[in-house]
Order: structure tokens, then sequence, then C-alpha cells
């Protein structure tokens, strides 16, 4: 809150009656609201913008003479450990990219650790850089289909509500729980009615009139036109994703017009270091919208002032005065080059990440289980044909296919002439040792396997291989190092990335997991796996709330009839 000598001291400064804090000099505006490109000096007071189109001096002059000033981008949705680092290495990456604020959901770690992993993210929101805010995560586990390291009740988060950087409840992901008014599930919804983020993939007609009816406002699995229109009509917003693996943007760029602008924002919900290195953040969103058709004033609304408004952020989303001083300067608007970057009225250099406040790691060791042999991923051979998981390259959502599997000894195998190999999930939390077994089409491999403690959203150890005894070799070196992703070949390990922090994060810098990631990926080539980004796409295939067909420490999941096999 400003007291009065601080407005009077913005005051002054926008009157012109003594020099502005900092000038940033020869940028045009966007105006969010025409389109139109304004020309003056953008005077900042403190963490404030305080003057525009109009001329001031400063203490501090910054030419930016021939940029495009922006407001500073919003991610409406991300799960910042999927990133693979802490808190503190996420920002380094993503500010320097134009993402001064970021609302995150701590689901995953909390699937581990529980209120510890809400405590954690919360102490790091208050310590960091940017503008980080966390809602409460909704459905821990997520569904009773699967073994999580922990469980939260409308007890374990309603301490939480009244905390300054809590936005409201999480990704309410259990709408079957919504629509069978499950009384857990109504209890929390009940509780924060203003503001419930939504997670419903393909929900439509009655069933999505009643989830909406239960007070959740956006959605970030919308993957088609007809969804999203349908979705829209209905009062949602829409939080468009670009991940690493579920990739909306392009499909969904139509639909971003000036009228529907709004209700629109953009979201990444697990993007990984590598990927933002290579890519992009949300600038990258931008630019893929634009480049997909989507009206650029209207993509640049939707990633800043229509993000602000829909989560109640009201002091940011524009370049005026009163508003955050949170500035993106780009050479291009289509292209969404970032030169430079301005958080909370100060220039981001690596200067910005140093003297935080150090919040602890927490997690290590939470890779509880024995080690395994070959033979506890023998799968007895049926008679006739199989259920086998379908990857889908780019989305997280899975077709089913049936396919006859060849036998060796009365046990079914994988098979490389028609790109299926064996999966397992095994519990990693020490609680019951389940393991689950099944068959998935679409990693490309001839030999070998791939083991991650990354497993949405219970996150046990997943694995997916060609042969028993590398699974067995994967999931062996994954349990030493305490979590990470782990690449086996001919019983050797080729690749691999510890994480350490509750088996999703690294304790190095970013640089050094991006490093990581590269040589992860250029090993999975060698065994001609053709996916982007293989772990990723690993870690979706547990994941018993996106349809259709996924696996769980249980068994093979049938999301559709929401049953196990």
């Amino acid at each position: 809150m400003s007291d009065i000598a601080e407005l009077s001291r913005r005051i002054s400064q926008a009157l012109g009656e003594v020099p502005a804090e900092r000038v940033l000099r020869g940028a045009r505006v966007l105006d969010l609201v025409t389109g139109d490109l304004r020309e003056g000096d953008i005077a900042i007071c403190g963490d404030r913008i305080v003057g525009t189109l109009e001329s001031y001096d400063g203490a501090e002059v910054i030419d930016v003479d021939g940029l495009i000033a922006v407001p500073g981008f919003i991610d409406g949705h991300v799960h910042v450990e999927s990133s693979l680092v802490t808190p503190f290495e996420f920002e380094r990456v993503v500010v320097p990219r134009g993402t001064t604020t970021a609302i995150c959901d701590p689901h995953e770690a909390a699937n581990v650790m529980g209120v510890d992993a809400i405590r954690y993210f919360l102490a790091c929101a208050e310590a960091m850089a940017m503008d980080l805010r966390v809602q409460l995560s909704s459905c821990v586990p997520a569904t009773a289909m699967e073994t999580a390291g922990a469980s939260l009740s409308i007890d374990d988060l309603l301490p939480f509500a009244a905390h300054p950087k809590v936005v409201g409840l999480a990704e309410l992901m259990n709408f079957p729980g919504v629509i069978a008014r499950d009384p857990d599930v109504l209890a929390k919804a009940a509780a924060f009615q203003h503001h419930i983020d939504g997670h419903a993939p393909l929900l439509s007609g009655r069933p999505l009139n009643a989830y909406l009816s239960a007070g959740v406002r956006n959605d970030h699995e919308t993957s088609n036109i007809e969804e999203g229109r349908e979705k829209l009509a209905k009062g949602m917003h829409l939080l468009l994703r670009e991940g690493s693996v579920a990739r909306d943007v392009a499909a969904l760029a139509p639909l971003m017009t000036l009228g529907a602008s709004p209700y629109l924002s953009f979201c990444t919900d697990d993007r990984s270091p590598l990927e933002v290195a290579e890519h992009g953040h949300i600038d990258h969103a931008i630019r893929h919208a634009i480049a997909h058709g989507a009206d650029v004033l209207a993509a640049y609304r939707a990633a800043t002032w229509s993000a602000a408004r829909h989560f109640g952020l009201t002091d940011r989303g524009l370049v005026a005065p009163g508003q955050r001083a949170d500035i993106v300067l780009v050479s291009d608007l289509a292209a969404c080059r970032v030169e430079k970057v301005i958080l909370a009225g100060r220039p981001v250099d690596p200067a910005t990440f140093d003297g935080r406040a150090t919040v602890p790691s927490i997690g290590r060791g939470s890779v509880k289980r024995d080690v395994v042999t070959a033979a506890d991923f023998e799968l007895p051979a049926l008679s006739g044909s199989r259920p086998v998981i379908q990857i889908i390259p780019g989305k997280i959502i899975t077709g089913r296919l049936d396919a006859v599997l060849p036998v060796r000894d009365g046990l079914a195998q994988a098979d490389p002439e028609q790109d299926i190999a064996k999966i397992a999930v095994l519990e990693r939390h020490g609680k019951n040792g389940n393991i689950g077994l099944g068959f998935v089409r679409g990693f490309g491999l001839a030999e070998g396997a791939l083991a991650s403690s990354v497993g949405h959203d219970s996150h046990n150890i997943c694995v997916a291989g060609m042969s028993d005894a590398d699974m067995a070799a994967a999931v062996n070196r994954l349990i030493a190092l305490g979590g990470g992703f782990v690449a086996v070949r001919n019983g050797d390990v080729v690749a691999e990335l510890a994480l350490p922090l509750m088996g999703l994060m690294s304790d190095n810098p970013a640089h050094e997991v991006e490093a990581g990631l590269r040589h992860l990926r250029a090993a999975l080539r060698e065994m001609a796996c053709p996916l982007d980004d293989p772990f990723i796409q690993l870690a979706f295939l547990p994941l018993p709330v996106i349809p259709s067909l996924k696996i769980t420490d249980r068994g093979m999941f049938d999301v559709d009839r929401f049953e196990l096999i």
C-alpha cells in the first residue's frame, strides 16, 4: 500500500515539478485500446509509471529510440516446477524474455510434498524479482486412480487463502467430481468462489454448463476451434497454451480477434528451459499466434491487459500512468523481438537477480523405491489384441488403438515394427510398491528405454522401453539419482539429468539444466525417437484426467469412461 508521501512524490514527478527517477526516451507506446503507436517519454517513479505522451527530465535517462513499449507479459497458468528448475532460476530464464508476472500452481510439487510445497512456493514468491502469484492446488491427488505422495483437503488450503500472493483455487482438474457433486470437491469450490481456475479438456454441452455453474472461470486445456467457441460463448476465459508438449496456440489463433481478446490470455503450463532458450516463453506464444492469423493488437492485449484484468491485477497491463512499471521494449511487433525489459521500474540485467533472499530447497530423498529387476516388467500375453496408448505429438491428449503383440515364453513383448514400446508406472512415494504395466505407440524406439520421475500428476516413476532389462536399468539409475530423466541403451546409461528436489527440479543453474536436456535429446535421437521433447511427452502419459487412454501405478486407465481397464 502506498503512503501519502509516496503518492505525493509520484504526483510531483508526473507534473514535472522535479525530475522523474527514470525516463525511457525515444520509444513509441502501443496503445492497447486503439492499436496506435504513440510517441512521448515514459516517466517512472519507483515501481510505477507516472508519465506518458509528454516530455520529461529524469535523474536517469535511458535511450530506447526506435523501440516499441508494451506492457510486461503475463503467464496465466504455469507449473514452475515443470521448468525443471527452482523458482529463482525460472525467473532468470523468463524475465529477459518479457514475462514479468506469472500465475503459478504448485500442483506438481504439492502432489509430492503437500502443504510444504505450498509454503515453499509462497516463500519463493515473496523473495523473487518478478511477481509470482500462487494458486492453491485443488486436486492433490488429481484422482483416486493413482498413488500420490500427499493429499490436500480444504482444511489444508484455507490457512493460505488470505496470503497476499494467493489469487484463488488452482485448476479444478477433477471435473467429473464437480459434475458428480463430490462433497470434498465442492467444499473447495465453495470456499474460493472469487476465483477458480479450470481444467476441462473437450468438455461440452450440459456437463460444461454444470462445471461452469460451480464457479470455474477459465480453461487452459482447449485444443480446437469449436471447443473454444463454445467455451467463450458460455463466458469462459480461455488461456491459449504453448508448452513443451501441449501446443494449442496455432490451432486456436483464429479465435484471437479484437472482439474476443478481452476473454483470451496466454499460458505455458509446462515449458522446459531448453524450449525457452531456443524459442521463447510468452513472447513465443505471441509471435506464434500472430504468424497463424491472430490480430497483432489482440495478441498483445491478451498477453497483458486481458490477463491482468482476469486475475484481478488491475495495477498492470497498460503502459500508462499509475500502472506498475513492467515494460517490454520490442523492435518488431509481429516478431515480438524483445530488446529490453523494465521490471518494477528497473532495467533487467544479471544484477536484477542478485541479492534476493534465499529460500532453502525442499524435497530431497523423495524417491522411495527399492531397486527393480527385468522380471518386474513381465506382462502375460493375451489372446487377441490389447489396448495401446497412442501418442499424439504436440498434444497431451492421447489416442487408443488395439494391437496384437509378439509373444515370447507366454509374455507380451514390445514391437519396434509397430512402434510399440512397453510402458510402466512405478509408485515411488514409499506407500505400496505398485507397478502398472501396458504398451504405448509413438516413441519410435528400436531399442533402449527412457525413465522419468516427472509423471503428472502424482509423479511416480514412468518408464518406456523396448526391453525389460533396459527398463530396469533406467529405473534403477533414476532411483540412485533421487529423481530425474535417464536414457539407457543396451544396458548402458547414455544420458541423464538429475532432479533431486522432489524428483521434479534441479538445484543447478538453468543453463546447466538446458545443457543436460540437449544431451538427452541428442541421445534419444540416436535411439531414433522423433519427438521434440520425449521426456516431457512421457511425463504426461500417467495423467488420468486427460483423454483418452493413460496409465497409472494401478494400470491402464480409460479416461473417457473414467475406469481402470
